[in-house]
């Protein structure tokens, strides 16, 4: 889910007195929209809750949003949860990165779609002759 729309319906919600915890991944666009309670984890996005099917992890983070909504003392309350993605190396270092053997898979990828959609236009401009 987007993390700036979150932010925006926990700064709604809050204003009609209903207290929020965000859970997220992205620390400066939620902190941007000004959210009164934020639970940081520094993982990759998609994963705020923590690693996928570490469920002791995830109960403990949840654990932590709820801890950070009962003792936050003040708005835009900002808490890291204390959890590492990767001991061996950041997952920064590493996310989303392209090196050579993969940029050429996707540029295979990327002809052979353009082929099949080059024949699909063909084929239909056959069949309107």
């Amino acid at each position: 889910m987007c993390h700036q729309t979150v932010s925006l319906v926990a700064r709604h919600l809050e204003s009609n007195g209903i207290p929020t915890v965000v859970i997220g991944s992205a620390r400066d666009i939620v902190e941007e929209c000004g959210v009164a309670r934020f639970l940081f984890s520094d993982f990759p996005l998609g994963n705020p809750c923590g690693k996928p099917y570490d469920v002791a992890m995830q109960g403990e983070t949840i654990g932590f949003a709820l801890d950070l909504l009962e003792s936050a003392t003040m708005p835009r309350t900002t808490v890291q949860t204390p959890y590492v993605w990767d001991d061996e190396a950041p997952w920064k270092d590493r996310y989303a990165r392209v090196d050579a053997e993969i940029a050429a898979k996707l540029k295979a990828a990327g002809d052979a779609r353009r082929e099949r959609q080059r024949a699909a236009k063909e084929q239909g401009r056959a069949r309107t002759s």
